[in-house]
């Protein structure tokens, strides 16, 4: 049994990943009421766990990524020296109140040294692991063939501790002060309850995901004449290429990047009518908090990281993709022609949303 036990996660980023490890952790306090758990992450997305009281300790940590495009020439020597600094932090806030059992879903060797800041504890760890990840691990999970999608390979650790997962621990929990910094950023735009209100996020890390910012704005434009409100979302960073988009904009549009923290940013998406974007980490968040998603894909495979549906639900979602390619799927961050992204069309994006929300306003479900 689990209860009194404390049971620390270890998946530290990304965004998407961390949002399909929130239904274990949901899981495993559902079942096991009295257990304590923690969560190693990265300071960015430290704030979205923070409101989810199933998540009793949050440790936040600042190391560097060395795979992301402006991490710079010293990435790694900064990554080694950040990772070291966390390691003696952990260490210290671990030896007076240690961990029973760390589950590890990052799967790489530094998360498996950072399960080792803590002092004993058996350690879980996927069987598939890279980067001599297994070494550090008492217990491996093995992925069956059949399993395929992000989701499904962690909820493998809920069999592993002898539980099943529930419709109610796929939820997003949003806070109160979030909510209503959301309402408030809705009435400063002059947007009532009852206009139908899209999410749009079209920014993503990798660069073959992108969508032609002149497609953007045609479908914005579109959707704005026919009476349904787009938001633009995103971080700070967005903002340059979001502003793009808008010059090219018949009609005003709505920027909401760097304008909302994380956890309001995913508030707006919990309210949202509907979720158009890239194959992304808000992307996740809609697929998690219920709202209809419309996403487009091209270098990446829906079937394992689309927007998950539990088996059984209701919910539904569209993948919108440039079928007639044979070149779909191909993982690159790097590509001349960037096919798949630019042969969607806006008309064919536009179609499969209203169709979307046709389905859920039939349904009953409008604005949250």
């Amino acid at each position: 049994m689990l209860n009194n036990k404390r049971i620390l996660i270890i998946k530290p980023s990304s965004l998407g990943d961390i949002v399909h490890t929130l239904p274990l952790a949901h899981a495993v306090k559902r079942c096991f009421p009295k257990s304590f758990i923690g969560w190693i992450v990265q300071q960015s997305f430290a704030s979205l766990l923070q409101a989810d009281n199933s998540i009793d300790a949050v440790y936040p940590i600042r190391i560097p990524s060395t795979s992301d495009p402006q991490a710079g020439r010293c990435a790694w020597f900064n990554a080694l020296r950040a990772t070291l600094n966390t390691l003696h932090s952990l260490r210290r806030q671990f030896r007076q109140q240690p961990y029973d059992l760390l589950l590890d879903l990052h799967a790489s060797f530094r998360s498996g040294l950072l399960g080792r800041s803590n002092p004993g504890g058996q350690r879980a760890g996927f069987s598939t692991a890279k980067e001599l990840n297994t070494l550090f691990q008492n217990h491996l999970i093995h992925i069956p063939e059949t399993t395929v999608h992000a989701q499904e390979k962690n909820l493998l650790f809920c069999d592993y501790l002898g539980i099943r997962t529930a419709d109610k621990d796929f939820h997003l929990r949003t806070g109160t002060k979030d909510r209503r910094a959301v309402r408030q950023f809705l009435l400063s735009q002059d947007i009532t309850e009852t206009s139908p209100l899209i999410y749009a996020n079209p920014a993503a890390r990798w660069q073959t995901k992108f969508w032609p910012k002149e497609h953007w704005a045609a479908l914005s434009d579109t959707l704005h004449e026919n009476g349904i409100t787009v938001i633009f979302g995103g971080s700070p960073h967005d903002r340059k290429y979001l502003a793009a988009i808008a010059q090219l904009m018949q009609t005003e549009p709505i920027i909401a990047a760097g304008d909302l923290t994380l956890p309001q940013s995913a508030a707006l998406i919990q309210q949202s009518s509907l979720y158009i974007g890239l194959d992304s980490g808000p992307m996740h968040i809609a697929a998690l908090a219920g709202t209809p998603v419309v996403a487009l894909f091209g270098p990446t495979h829906p079937s394992r990281v689309g927007p998950y549906t539990r088996p059984g639900s209701r919910r539904q979602h569209r993948i919108v993709r440039a079928e007639e390619l044979d070149c779909l799927e191909c993982r690159k961050r790097s590509c001349p022609h960037r096919s798949c992204m630019r042969k969607i069309s806006p008309e064919r994006v536009y179609e499969t949303a209203t169709s979307l929300l046709q389905v859920h306003r039939n349904s009953g479900r409008e604005r949250k």
